[in-house]
């Protein structure tokens, strides 16, 4: 059995956050790379896009060479339509972070988009 199939999937959009915050805690990066789509795109506040899974991957592993740790945040309910979720989460500092989700052919989701922060 492969670390993968042995990780909670998010069976609902609002579940990607929790699993995000335990995996990087875990510091299992593959598996905060897992909550993504193969070609999804995170914007970082960087100034710069980081598009696929294996980037996302390496930007994961950058953020926690720093020490730093995300931390549980008050999420909004996601907003669904079909098989496209938006979730949004206000953190402890203030920012606000919105993401895009999509309903998987096996009823999982993954994140396709993520934003940092919005405000």
């Amino acid at each position: 059995m492969t670390d993968e199939s042995r990780r909670e999937p998010a069976r609902d959009p609002q579940d990607l956050e929790r699993l995000l915050i335990s995996r990087q805690w875990l510091g299992d990066i593959d598996g905060m790379a897992a909550l993504f789509e193969p070609h999804a795109v995170v914007d970082s506040g960087e100034a710069q896009l980081t598009v696929g899974r294996e980037a996302i991957r390496a930007l994961f592993a950058d953020i926690a060479a720093t020490g730093r740790k995300f931390a549980a945040g008050n999420q909004a309910p996601a907003v669904v339509s079909g098989d496209l979720a938006l979730t949004s989460t206000r953190l402890p500092d203030g920012t606000v972070t919105a993401e895009v989700a999509r309903r998987q052919g096996d009823g999982t989701w993954l994140w396709v988009i993520d934003r940092f922060s919005v405000a």
